[in-house]
């Protein structure tokens, strides 16, 4: 396994990268609501990112071995759709949830994140996912510091989630990210305490949990990209990008709108 451990510089042009890819989810939240489709929602992200931000939409026409190539410069998940939902015609109706996924490049460089979103007022059943998601991504980057090891940040997330009752996704997981979209280390979200590599200074890597309410088990659709939970039971991912430090961790995809980091809860709710 190689895995690039950033320079100063380096660390530098990740920073604006990820704060810009923080600032197209903010820019777009406004526009959630019900009536709009993916499709438009899309073109608004990608019409701000190559003609407002000057960045390039990373997503679009990415093609990993044995994946048709991406045809959007977003990502929109909702209600049982878990990763990877390409926009499209449908409306986005009251009580929806949905995630966006946003990575632009800059100056060479990726910045990677995710946010839940509400339609209108969702149950709170939906809610509580979004929340309990929330808690599990920001449970895994408090986990982050030099001489961690990997498998402390998938523990501390498979840990809450089951003890809410919620089942962790396998198959998809986090990345090292860099001048790369995906680079080493994979970040799972369950695991095992004190397995993994050491995390080191100047490591890069994305931290974002796949929640379901129900079972863990996925299928895809026939568009080849888009992940939806087996027995229909609503998802949940949210992400950030976060950087190994001397002292801890710095979370690289925080802008104005983000969410603040939550007070944790102890134990199940």
């Amino acid at each position: 396994m190689s895995i690039h451990i950033k320079t100063k510089d380096e660390i530098e042009k990740m920073r604006v990268a990820g704060r810009l890819a923080a600032e197209v989810l903010d820019f777009i939240e406004p526009h959630v609501k019900p009536g709009i489709t993916t499709a438009e929602l899309d073109t608004l992200c990608h019409d701000y990112m190559v003609k407002v931000q000057k960045t390039v939409p990373a997503p679009l026409n990415y093609a990993p071995p044995g994946y048709p190539p991406y045809p959007k410069s977003i990502c929109t998940s909702i209600n049982h759709q878990v990763c990877h939902g390409v926009p499209g015609e449908r409306q986005l109706k009251q009580g929806d949830i949905l995630n966006i996924d946003i990575t632009v490049i800059k100056d060479g460089y990726h910045g990677d994140t995710s946010r839940m979103f509400y339609v209108g007022d969702p149950a709170i059943q939906a809610r509580r996912l979004c929340d309990i998601t929330y808690e599990c991504m920001w449970l895994g980057i408090e986990a982050v510091r030099p001489g961690a090891h990997l498998g402390d940040i998938g523990a501390a997330i498979q840990k809450y989630a089951e003890e809410h009752g919620y089942s962790v996704v396998r198959e998809f997981c986090g990345h090292g990210i860099g001048t790369k979209f995906h680079e080493e280390p994979q970040v799972l979200h369950y695991g095992r305490t004190g397995t993994g590599i050491p995390l080191q200074p100047g490591m890069t890597f994305t931290i974002e949990p796949m929640i379901n309410a129900g079972k863990a088990g996925i299928r895809e659709l026939a568009d080849g990209w888009t992940i939806v939970t087996k027995d229909h039971s609503l998802s949940a991912q949210w992400e950030h990008t976060v950087l190994v430090t001397e002292t801890g961790r710095e979370v690289l995809t925080l802008s104005d709108g983000a969410p603040p980091q939550p007070r944790l809860q102890s134990g199940k709710s």
